[in-house]
């Protein structure tokens, strides 16, 4: 198994961090670049150079091979220079942009790649991850109430003060006028986030805005806000409707014209984010059309048959971002399918960016590092279980006799939480003694790890195998991408554990409680991810 691993990261002259990685010297330099752009929060672009043993000098990182535990590297940015933009434009409508550099611009202005293309009016179009319906951020914790109309602001300040002076609020007859402007200002931010907002988000929405402005506040409601909740959902109706005109690819993909007969209910086989996805269904970049993107996905291929091109491959696949989550969750093709049209989807590297593009988060570095700050508290957690399952996971805690590496407590933290919520850890993992073992049981597997004698696992999914060849901590953490990266339900009999994987190892929707409660006791999924969290935030001296 990987060791974990330390390097010594060079940020400028007088700003020398340490960076750990709990999984060992990442595979690919593209990765090892993503782990220190999150952990450092840089948001300007960077190469990574290591300090050579012969010559004692720092050179380009081209291969992770070249570094081992405790060396240093060093993040070179791009070199300043003043600000420049050279385009070269023909006649013909969304021509490329041929030559372009632009690096340390000052604020106003905008970084473009060099996918970018230019329309007939000279406006520049940004890569996709730049273009309106593509989200950078989830759900925030306490959302902000934006501001409305000159008009609206005067007349609900002034109503403010006389409900400070005297508590009046304000009347309905006032109420009505301003409706339209607040209602309408509201959708288009809580559409920022997401075009399918839960009930809860809503409540959130309806209860920040009488926070901020009190003499909304509703009579008779037990809360001041359950009327504006109802005038929100309705209002949210309205405004997909309008979306939908538009052509809005995540609201247009469930119009009554686009479901088959038996679908025709509004509620029956509703595609929209289920397990928090920020870019469910993102439309394409401007100036880019399904037939141009299909040109790049073949390109795609291409360039995966090339030696040291994952640069080219991780550009590529962001450009067709849209096109793949379009044919994904629109057609629901097979793995084998899937894996013949987007091979790299399937690498290492890019289910983690996938799973970036698709939720703003990173994967593997969040998941386990999140699991390592709350082993601790888990393994207490567990450890107050009785009965079957408790003698369970006495038993699974036992192989820490054999084995206390890094990866093995991971391990068991894994198999001791599936047992206390009340599953059972043979349905997600499985042991082989060889791969001959595994080949004649592949056909039978529709979601698995399997774990093959040295206690490498391999991902199974639909008798294909993912990945093979990493530990089974890593695994977990990579299932998750790849079953937000082909939209992929959580098995019925693992709902509990995929559920705290998503909620607890990677932050998202953690607030939300499972529909259904555990079958063994009144607590749900939720209430113990947000036990060991809040005990993991007592303890720990940065955020949680």
């Amino acid at each position: 198994m990987s060791q974990p691993a330390q390097l010594r990261v060079i940020l400028a002259d007088h700003d020398v961090r340490k960076v750990v990685l709990p999984s060992g010297i990442p595979e690919t330099v593209e990765y090892l670049h993503s782990v220190i752009r999150d952990t450092f929060s840089i948001a300007r672009d960077f190469s990574v150079h290591y300090k050579d043993v012969d010559f004692g000098e720092f050179f380009t990182l081209f291969s992770t091979t070249d570094l081992k535990d405790k060396d240093t590297i060093k993040v070179v940015f791009v070199q300043d220079q003043e600000p420049a933009i050279t385009l070269t434009l023909t006649d013909v409508t969304n021509t490329d942009v041929t030559n372009m550099t632009m690096t340390d611009q000052p604020c106003e202005e905008h970084y473009v790649d060099d996918t970018a293309s230019v329309s007939t009016d000279d406006t520049l179009i940004l890569s996709s991850e730049d273009s309106p319906g593509h989200r950078s951020q989830r759900w925030p914790a306490k959302f902000s109430i934006p501001s409305f109309s000159s008009i609206t602001e005067i007349l609900i300040q002034s109503a403010n003060e006389r409900f400070q002076k005297n508590g009046t609020l304000l009347t309905t007859k006032d109420l009505i006028p301003l409706l339209p402007d607040i209602l309408g200002k509201l959708a288009e931010a809580i559409y920022e986030y997401t075009a399918y907002p839960s009930s809860l988000q809503i409540s959130e929405v309806a209860e920040a805005l009488t926070q901020k402005h009190p003499c909304l506040k509703e009579p008779g409601s037990f809360n001041g806000s359950y009327g504006w909740a109802q005038r929100l959902k309705y209002k949210m109706n309205n405004f997909r409707s309008k979306l939908r005109g538009l052509g809005c690819p995540e609201v247009k993909v469930n119009s009554h014209k686009r479901k088959q007969p038996h679908d025709q209910y509004p509620a029956n086989n509703l595609k929209k984010p289920k397990k928090a996805e920020v870019n469910y269904l993102p439309p394409h970049a401007q100036g880019e059309t399904t037939a141009s993107l299909e040109k790049e996905r073949v390109e795609l291929l291409t360039e995966m048959m090339k030696r040291d091109n994952g640069n080219v491959v991780a550009q590529k696949m962001a450009k067709t971002f849209s096109l793949r989550r379009e044919e994904i969750v629109k057609e629901v093709p097979a793995i084998s399918d899937c894996m013949k049209r987007w091979p790299a989807l399937f690498t290492e590297a890019q289910i983690n960016e996938e799973f970036k593009r698709i939720t703003t988060v990173s994967l593997e570095s969040t998941f386990l590092a999140k699991l390592d700050q709350c082993t601790p508290k888990l393994m207490t957690l567990t450890q107050s279980k009785g009965g079957a399952a408790g003698l369970k996971i006495r038993h699974i805690k036992d192989m820490l006799l054999e084995d206390n590496t890094v990866e093995r407590r991971r391990e068991i933290a894994i198999r001791c939480l599936i047992v206390y919520l009340g599953e059972k850890e043979e349905d997600l993992f499985k042991q082989y003694s060889d791969v001959e073992e595994l080949d004649a049981d592949l056909a039978i597997q529709v979601m698995k790890i399997a774990i093959i004698g040295d206690g490498r696992a391999t991902i199974v999914i639909e008798g294909t195998k993912i990945l093979q060849g990493i530990d089974v901590p890593r695994s977990c953490a990579l299932l998750m991408g790849v079953i937000y990266a082909l939209n992929l339900s959580y098995p019925k009999h693992l709902k509990f554990t995929f559920e705290a994987f998503q909620k607890l190892c990677l932050e998202l929707d953690g607030q939300k409680a499972s529909s259904k409660r555990l079958p063994f006791s009144s607590i749900s999924v939720v209430s113990v991810c947000l036990s060991v969290v809040s005990q993991c935030c007592v303890n720990a001296p940065g955020p949680c």
